[in-house]
């Protein structure tokens, strides 16, 4: 399973309303999987219930100073992968979340 959420650090709240976009590495190419945006608690719980081994990405069109923030990550396990933002206009970071 892959989820994510959006914390806007700048005002200490969730950022709703953000599109994002989940994409998977196959055969050299990148291929849209699911799409969606954050709802009022700035999460997307429902992009991928069953996710495969792979390579992955999750694009947050953000808007701003950052157009779009791209976080690649690696699924190598049947565990729920969590990948939040932590947003601000000065910066953004990521962590693997549970």
């Amino acid at each position: 399973m892959i989820t994510t959420h959006i914390l806007d650090i700048s005002r200490g709240k969730p950022a709703a309303g953000v599109p994002v976009r989940l994409e998977r590495k196959e055969g050299g190419q990148w291929k849209e999987l699911a799409r969606g945006a954050t709802n009022a608690d700035g999460r997307v719980a429902d992009l991928l219930p069953q996710a495969p081994r792979g390579l992955y990405r999750l694009i947050f069109e953000t808007k701003g100073f950052f157009p779009d923030i791209t976080i690649a990550f690696e699924v190598s396990d049947d565990r729920h992968h969590h990948v939040p933002l932590l947003l601000s206009p000065f910066g953004y970071s990521t962590y693997r979340g549970s």
